[in-house]
């Protein structure tokens, strides 16, 4: 069941429907782009508090998920602890699957 969601981030990493970085997650909620913020459980406490209002605010459904390494692994990049997925059914399927 966990490595299901995990292979769908990998698969709409290679699809192009997830962008990183704090500044560009921030621009994709404000923008409407985001369809779902994924959150690392080790992230920090600021950055994670900033994401989880901007998205409470724009109405952008957010999921704390494994920690950064677990995330970083699904998607073949390093040290990523929050990722935005971009498209409407990625997001829809990887909510149903994280439950």
């Amino acid at each position: 069941m966990k490595n299901s969601y995990l292979n769908m981030l990998g698969l709409a990493n290679r699809a192009g429907k997830c962008s990183f970085g704090e500044e560009t997650i921030l621009k994709d909620i404000r923008s409407n782009r985001a369809k779902l913020v994924i959150i690392a459980s080790d992230i920090g406490p600021q950055t994670k508090k900033k994401l989880t209002d901007k998205c409470n605010y724009y109405e952008v459904p957010f999921k704390i998920a494994d920690d950064r390494e677990t995330l970083s692994h699904a998607i073949g990049k390093s040290q990523r602890v929050a990722i935005a997925i971009l498209d409407a059914g990625f997001a829809t399927k990887i909510k149903s699957l994280l439950g």
